[in-house]
């Protein structure tokens, strides 16, 4: 299992430059990707195209951007474009969002969410093998092909969880990217769907990117109100609900590593076990972002595969 830290985008990681010095830091401390959601801030594809040029190594990721306000010739441009600004090393995580941001914040139809994503996902995947598209669906109707010359290629994760959408990215995409997803889940829902998904399709083993927040500290309990209110927005979005319902958890809270070394350590060795490839952490704001970054640094070689 490869370790990764997912951008805060708060402080200084909200301006172009503290996000490129977090990206070329987080390289240097050895870890494997860098990956930054597409929130109403900075654009993902574009500042990981501008970290691509100032880096060398880490792979760079997004996690996610919608794709309702793209069209997919436009995200394939975009991500290609990316992958060249990086020599390779960018990974495009794409996801639906969630209906009252669509809806209420963009204006848009979230109507037959797994018809979009099915269909997006056969737009957007040969022209990212640079192959020609032509499309005859119901949302989109494509007839092109792009040509970016030093596009070789970029892996397609999407940020699936219920029955339908882990079936489509297991037949059609490379893999899937969570959150508020626990150990639990992943083992028993996610994981095991998607795989065998891909199975049926001919397509080789899913990449699973699991992310989950993370904060070193002496005791989960002393700061249990401030995890719940900082992350109670999550268990109100009906896709994540899901996944804590699964996990039996009350609260979101309730899945997040914090904890002692011992304990974090424990939690990150269990992800490996049940078949994480990818850990996107991210460091929550309790306790010293700095120490748990250190700490993630110390388990790199203990669970690499």
């Amino acid at each position: 299992m490869k370790i990764g830290i997912n951008s805060a985008g708060i402080g200084a990681e909200a301006t172009v430059d503290g996000l490129i010095a977090q990206a070329k830091r987080v390289e240097q401390m050895g870890f494997d990707s860098f990956w930054m959601a597409n929130m109403f801030g900075l654009d993902a594809i574009m500042s990981l195209a501008l970290i691509g040029r100032e880096t060398k190594t880490i792979k760079l990721g997004t996690a996610v951007v919608p794709t309702y306000p793209r069209h997919p010739l436009t995200m394939a441009q975009e991500a290609a474009t990316a992958q060249a600004a990086s020599n390779g090393r960018f990974i495009l995580g794409i996801g639906l969002s969630h209906k009252p941001v669509i809806e209420g914040m963009l204006g848009l139809s979230f109507d037959k969410p797994a018809r979009h994503m099915r269909e997006y996902l056969k737009v957007v995947m040969p022209l990212l093998a640079n192959e020609k598209v032509q499309s005859s669906g119901e949302l989109y109707r494509v007839n092109a092909q792009m040509t970016v010359a030093e596009n070789k290629g970029v892996p397609v994760v999407v940020a699936a969880l219920g029955d339908l959408m882990l079936n489509i990215a297991g037949t059609l995409a490379d893999g899937t990217i969570t959150w508020m997803t626990g150990p639990k889940t992943l083992e028993s829902h996610i994981i095991p769907k998607i795989s065998k998904a891909a199975k049926a399709a001919g397509r080789p083993a899913p990449r699973i990117v699991a992310g989950m927040p993370f904060a070193l500290l002496p005791d989960k309990e002393a700061v249990r109100d401030r995890l719940d209110r900082g992350l109670k927005m999550y268990g109100t979005l009906p896709s994540y609900r899901a996944m804590l319902d699964i996990e039996g958890a009350k609260s979101p809270a309730d899945i997040a590593c914090v904890g002692t070394e011992k304990e974090i350590s424990a939690s990150i060795r269990r992800l490996r076990d049940i078949g994480v490839t990818d850990l996107n952490c991210t460091l929550l704001g309790v306790g010293d972002r700095d120490l748990t970054l250190q700490f993630l640094q110390s388990e790199l070689k203990a669970v690499a595969a």
